[in-house]
């Protein structure tokens, strides 16, 4: 039949045709070649493309879906920035608050934003996915800079301007209103900020060599967009509100986040997505209610003791890789030892897996690297508050026609890291690696460590040039705003090696199922700094005499702001010395300290069990 059986296939046989042989061999080889190097381009960490399949390397993710993720925090960080250097001014001069009141909402306004951090990462990990749960928190930020525009454009929404020195207080609706779109802003700020450099981080796969390198690199331009987007909030939108008034200085950051939303979503097709795997805070809840059960019921641990664990390649967490055991927290392993083997294995209330174990061990890990890392946050604080306040009363002339707005003065820690960062990622951490042998030259937690430091002289520099600005120059506009350069300069590099360190240290030490909730971990350091701080000036103020009196009155020349910097100084030197210490005591996944994991473990197949290795116990 002329090479064709009756069933109509083509058998072709390469004795009797030789070249079709060939070719036919030559189609079978390049067909799988073409899946083995499909193979080889799938990303090993579970991530799908916006069709829910199995991310291609060559088509998606990397920096082909970075810059989206880039340039939308740019705009984002334009639109927040705008408003928490300008902030204080509104509430003291449009809605008549006294000073340290405005400062106090400040930033109790900003810890809100970031502690918040915590219910988006908690519901992008949980239910929505990182993507998602950008689009619908950019969108609940866009509203509420709608309704705070329009408190600014609306005359019933503010108090009437002062008459001499008698200033009307705005009623409790105008405040009421103004208050409700800043708190739908803290909410989008909240949900948005977790998820942004952790879905970035995402789209390289850490098993793949070049892209690990690639996702160290994203971190650092990542931080530079930060400080892009404060950059052009403290400058151009500040330039903005004061030459144009108060509807213009909100209008265009408002534009700036909803045109942030269309950005983020031009890039769909390229990115890579993570699925959500359900909330960490209740897989951590089961493992302390299971090892507390099993205590109670009498549960010893011994080297003989076997530990549960499902008999699959993956783990029961949804998208989640297995975890080694570990020798640390040793208690909580009893979550993970079965006590009938009669019972249901899928109940988690009353048994928990090694993998769950071990993901809550990872948490509770990083929490002592968190606490004492938190005061530094309340430096951050004094860049959009008293650092404004003194700029206000120095001489901000650059020319006999130009004045920089008091609000554009962080410019000077925005452009130290815009510069700091292109060096340290082009030379130091060339040069760095050379003599260390690390990748990123040096550790996350070292890197971490130097910015701590720095902070301190931060501060110290703060309270000198005060007492110097109002022991010797007490006439308003006498002296230069160029001496709050050292301190702003010095924040500025605190800030880029402790957030960056940061960044990388937090998403290396988190697990599959915890990377947001971690990132949204140390975020809210910064919102906990904020009310912190908060905290701080109502301590002042109470034991110093109140505002009449005390450190932080109503006017800096008569107010004593330079002790309460030197009071910062030493909180920070305190906190350093505590930070040396816990960083030291760390062990943890990327090598700082000793590894805690215990490799040796071996997973019995016919029981789905782990047994002990007598040399990891402690």
């Amino acid at each position: 039949m002329n090479g064709l059986e009756q069933d109509g296939e083509p058998k072709w046989k390469a004795s009797t045709y030789p070249l079709m042989g060939k070719v036919h061999e030559a189609h079978d080889q390049n067909e799988k070649m073409e899946e083995v190097q499909q193979s080889t381009t799938l990303v090993s960490n579970g991530c799908v493309d916006f069709r829910g399949n199995i991310a291609d390397k060559r088509k998606t993710g990397g920096w082909k879906a970075s810059p989206f993720v880039i340039v939308n925090e740019v705009a984002e960080r334009l639109a927040f920035y705008a408003i928490a250097v300008n902030m204080v001014t509104y509430l003291f001069f449009e809605m008549h608050q006294s000073l340290p009141d405005a400062a106090t909402h400040v930033t109790d306004w900003i810890g809100a934003a970031f502690v918040l951090t915590l219910l988006g990462a908690f519901l992008a990990d949980a239910y929505l996915g990182r993507f998602k749960t950008i689009i619908i928190f950019s969108c609940v930020y866009a509203v509420g800079m709608v309704l705070l525009t329009l408190s600014a454009a609306l005359d019933d929404l503010r108090p009437p301007p002062c008459i001499g020195r008698v200033c009307k207080q705005a009623t409790g609706k105008q405040t009421a209103f103004l208050y409700f779109a800043l708190g739908l802003i803290a909410l989008g700020t909240g949900g948005i900020k977790p998820c942004v450099s952790t879905f970035g981080a995402d789209q390289f796969d850490i098993a793949d060599e070049k892209e690990v390198q690639k996702k160290y690199s994203f971190f650092n331009w990542f931080f530079f967009a930060i400080n892009m987007g404060a950059l052009l909030g403290i400058t151009v939108l500040v330039y903005i509100q004061t030459e144009h008034g108060w509807v213009w200085g909100f209008g265009v950051p408002t534009a700036a986040m909803i045109s942030s939303v269309f950005i983020l979503s031009g890039g769909i097709r390229y990115y890579r997505y993570q699925k959500p795997m359900g909330s960490p805070f209740t897989r951590f809840v089961q493992v302390g209610v299971a090892c507390i059960r099993n205590h109670n019921e009498g549960v010893q641990l011994s080297p003989s003791t076997q530990l549960y664990e499902v008999n699959t390649q993956a783990s029961d967490i949804i998208g989640a890789s297995k975890l080694p055991h570990s020798a640390q927290y040793r208690f909580l392993d009893k979550a993970a030892v079965i006590t009938d083997h009669e019972t249901s294995t899928t109940n988690r209330w009353r048994l928990c897996t090694v993998t769950q174990v071990e993901e809550f061990k990872s948490f509770i890990r990083i929490l002592p690297i968190w606490a004492s890392t938190i005061a530094l946050s309340i430096s951050f604080a004094q860049m959009s508050t008293f650092f404004i306040n003194q700029a206000t009363i120095m001489n901000r002339e650059l020319s006999s026609s130009f004045v920089i707005p008091a609000g554009s003065i962080p410019i000077f820690a925005a452009v130290n890291a815009l510069i700091l960062v292109p060096i340290y990622e082009g030379l130091a951490v060339p040069i760095l690696r050379h003599y260390t042998g690390h990748r990123r030259g040096i550790t996350s937690l070292q890197r971490m460590g130097v910015g701590l430091f720095i902070s301190i002289f931060s501060l110290v520099s703060a309270a000198v040039v005060e007492k110097d600005r109002r022991d010797n120059y007490p006439k308003p506009n006498s002296m230069s705003v160029f001496w709050l350069l050292p301190q702003f300069f010095l924040i500025g590099s605190a800030e880029v090696f402790t957030y960056v360190g940061q960044l990388e240290f937090f998403y290396d030490e988190a697990t599959d199922g915890t990377r947001s909730i971690s990132s949204a971990m140390f975020l809210s350091e910064i919102g906990i700094g904020s009310w912190l701080s908060t905290a701080l000036v109502k301590i002042v103020q109470s034991t110093t005499g109140g505002i009449d009196e005390g450190w932080l009155r109503n006017t800096l020349n008569t107010s004593q702001l330079d002790k309460f910097y030197w009071l910062i100084a030493g909180i920070n030197a305190v906190n350093f010395f505590v930070f040396l210490f816990v960083s030291w005591r760390y062990k943890g996944s990327d090598g700082v300290g000793s590894s805690v994991r215990d490799e040796t473990i071996v997973e019995v197949q016919d029981k789905s069990m782990v047994d002990y290795d007598k040399s990891m116990v402690v």
